[in-house]
C-alpha cells in the first residue's frame, strides 16, 4: 500500500500545473429579492451578470421581456415594475443561463453571444460549437 501512495505522489508531481489545479463548478448565485411597495429588486443583479459572464443589459432585456414590465439598472441591482416572488425571478435566471450561457454540445459555461444580421449565435470558447439561440 505504501509503494502505491508513493507512486501515486510521484504521477502528481510530473503533471503539468494546470492539471493539478483545482476547477470549480459553475454556480450562479441565488438573486437577493426584495419587494420594495409595488416595485421588485435584484439586490445582486452585477455579481449574477458577472458570474455568467454576459452584460447587465442583455440580461435585463430578457428579464424584462419575460416579465412583460419595464426594468432598470442602476450599476449594481435591477429594479422592475411590480412584484414578482423570488422563485419566478431564479427560474427566470435558469432559464436565461440555460438558453444563452451553458453550450448545449459540451455542458460549458465557456460561451459568449455573437449577433450576425439579424440572427443570435452562443459561440463555445471550450468545444468551438457555434448554435444559434432564441433572440431576446
Amino acid at each position: 500500500m505504501e509503494d502505491y501512495a508513493r507512486l501515486l505522489d510521484r504521477a502528481y508531481e510530473q503533471l503539468p500545473e494546470e492539471a493539478v489545479k483545482r476547477r470549480e463548478r459553475f454556480e450562479v448565485p441565488r438573486p437577493i429579492v426584495v419587494r420594495v411597495g409595488s416595485r421588485t429588486v435584484i439586490q445582486n443583479f452585477k455579481a449574477i451578470c458577472d458570474a455568467i459572464n454576459r452584460k447587465p443589459e442583455i440580461v435585463l432585456r430578457f428579464m424584462s421581456k419575460e416579465l412583460g414590465t419595464a426594468g432598470f439598472y442602476d450599476g449594481r441591482r435591477a429594479i422592475f415594475q411590480g412584484k414578482f416572488f423570488e422563485d419566478s425571478i431564479e427560474n427566470l435566471i435558469a432559464t436565461f443561463v440555460k438558453n444563452y450561457v451553458i453550450c448545449p454540445v459540451c455542458k460549458r459555461p465557456d460561451t459568449h453571444l455573437k449577433k450576425e444580421k439579424r440572427f443570435l449565435f452562443l459561440i463555445c470558447d471550450a468545444c468551438g460549437a457555434r448554435s444559434s439561440a432564441p433572440p431576446i
